[in-house]
């Protein structure tokens, strides 16, 4: 055979004396190497360069709200649910975490402003790091989404605007149900307090050992509402227009950046959601204008999610993030929202992203990267489990692929 010629992948013939388990092994490589030959298409699976960090595989597991950090301290159970689903080069993103005593409107969801939750992070990261993945810790604040129960002695939840969220949300027992409270809008002088909470929470993530930070300006939450026309009413220099709308998140950004460096610094938008009466006119335009103005600080990456998703549900919509993606020319683009693995390849193949987010599947598989490079099925989730407080029952108690998932599957045939 000719130099570069490429030859069957498995060509040896089976020698008598090789015992069965022996010749079982060898067929399991040679499917592995047929593996490797198939999967050369799958863009998920090609290396990519994050800044400083050197990825294995484009698959990222989503930063997922899942209520099991009693008291906001990290638990001890979440180094087990993360190092699960940690890979050697793999991105995880952190659940949302709040910034200060006013962040809340979940039950029992993780901070990091205080020294004490700051340690319960520690052997959390240490867990992924020993994996080999990267870890980015996501930083909150609820604003609106809460209730007086979440908030010291009874006060109303901080908001963009006196607008109420419709609808209801689990009290801090994590049983009872209430309807949204009333807000109050911030007060124009309040804001840089606000931008202080996101500053310091992001020096102690680094403190932690987080890789970087993640600022969550999506689905709602407090920067969400200053952002979207649809419901930022102020007249204040936070109000009004498009520059004074996004000038809250660019103020927090430009913090950030500067306390831990911008090479550690991802920022999270939902252009198109309408999560918690949060909506935009011209999501194009406006989000157009804000990527352009995040374009000077040399952000690490932007994650943006698709139109698609609404609420629990994926829809059909003739709207994209193409414009969006078109216009970030700066680093590294990341999509979310409703992706299976072939439109995960396409979207990367096609360059409309460089790295794909998963989070339902990532909470039932916990070898969610392993299953795709092998074309496996995937475990079913339960939706009912997302949010309880049970440290094991749909959190760390997903099936693992079988290590010889391969070899049996020839046994079955």
């Amino acid at each position: 055979m000719g130099k570069g010629a490429v030859g069957p992948i498995c060509d040896q013939k089976e020698p008598e004396e090789l015992k069965v388990k022996e010749l079982k092994k060898h067929h399991r490589q040679c499917h592995e190497l047929q593996n490797c030959a198939a999967h050369q298409d799958q863009p998920l699976f090609q290396p990519y360069q994050l800044g400083s960090f050197h990825l294995s595989h484009r698959v990222v597991m989503a930063p997922l709200t899942r209520c099991r950090s009693y008291n906001t301290i990290p638990q001890q159970h979440a180094a087990l649910y993360y190092s699960q689903r940690a890979t050697a080069g793999g991105l995880i993103i952190t659940e949302a975490t709040g910034i200060s005593v006013t962040h809340q409107g979940f039950p029992h969801t993780p901070g990091i402003w205080t020294q004490e939750q700051t340690e319960a992070w520690k052997p959390i990261v240490k867990a992924v790091h020993d994996k080999g993945a990267i870890f980015f810790c996501q930083l909150w604040h609820c604003g609106p989404v809460s209730h007086n129960a979440y908030q010291p002695n009874g006060a109303a939840p901080i908001s963009s605007t006196t607008k109420r969220v419709q609808g209801k949300l689990v009290l801090p027992n994590g049983i009872d149900m209430a309807e949204y409270s009333t807000p109050r809008a911030i007060e124009t002088k309040e804001i840089p307090g606000i931008v202080e909470d996101f500053r310091l929470s992001a020096r102690n993530c680094i403190e932690a050992g987080f890789d970087g930070v993640e600022l969550h300006g999506a689905h709602g939450f407090l920067i969400d509402q200053f952002t979207k026309d649809g419901i930022n009413d102020r007249t204040d220099e936070y109000g009004g227009s498009v520059e004074n709308r996004c000038r809250f998140l660019l103020e927090i950004v430009a913090a950030v950046a500067k306390e831990i460096g911008a090479h550690r610094l991802g920022v999270r938008l939902s252009p198109f959601s309408q999560f918690f009466g949060a909506f935009d006119s011209d999501p194009i335009s406006h989000f157009t204008y804000l990527i352009q103005a995040l374009q000077p600080f040399n952000l690490l990456y932007v994650h943006c999610v698709e139109p698609r998703v609404k609420g629990n549900t994926d829809i059909e919509t003739n709207e994209s993030l193409e414009p969006i993606r078109k216009a970030w020319k700066q680093s590294t683009f990341i999509a979310a929202g409703g992706y299976s693995r072939d439109e995960a390849n396409e979207a990367i193949k096609t360059g409309r992203a460089d790295l794909i987010v998963f989070g339902r599947f990532f909470v039932s598989n916990p070898d969610l990267p392993r299953r795709f490079k092998l074309h496996a099925p995937l475990n079913h989730y339960d939706r009912s489990t997302f949010y309880t407080q049970d440290p094991v029952i749909g959190y760390t108690d997903y099936p693992f692929l079988c290590e010889d998932w391969k070899e049996e599957e020839e046994d079955k045939t």
